[in-house]
């Protein structure tokens, strides 16, 4: 008997593609600012690329459990240290915490992606 896995509904796949498409746009918009010359440090550079590179794997489809966590752990670490509005006053702190809600609000989306991908059977 062969097991074929049942593909995923298209409300997940959408949610697969707008989830990834964060970090399509993101990535790619930074590698292309640097190229056109602004200047960019070598770890933000690195941190674009794989950025990217996750964004187009998870479009694609390939290992969205995995990926999915792994987005979510770089968003709650990017949260905590890009968005610290704990340490501000306003309206620094009001902007910094829309932020920080929004990385908050992708990690649920990823922690469900994670939950709802399909798993493959050995």
């Amino acid at each position: 008997m062969s097991f074929r896995p049942t593909p995923p509904s298209p409300g997940i796949v959408l949610a697969r593609l707008l989830l990834a498409s964060v970090f399509i746009v993101m990535g790619s918009w930074r590698l292309w600012a640097a190229w056109r010359g602004v200047p960019t440090s070598g770890a933000t550079l690195t941190f674009s690329a794989a950025e990217l590179l996750l964004g187009v794997l998870m479009a694609a489809g390939w290992k969205v459990r995995a990926l999915a966590l792994a987005a979510a752990a770089l968003l709650v670490a990017d949260a905590v240290m890009n968005h610290p509005f704990w340490g501000l006053a306003e309206p620094a702190r009001s902007a910094q915490l829309l932020h920080f809600m929004k990385n908050a609000g992708l990690v649920g989306g990823f922690l469900l992606l994670s939950l709802t991908a399909p798993a493959r059977r050995r």
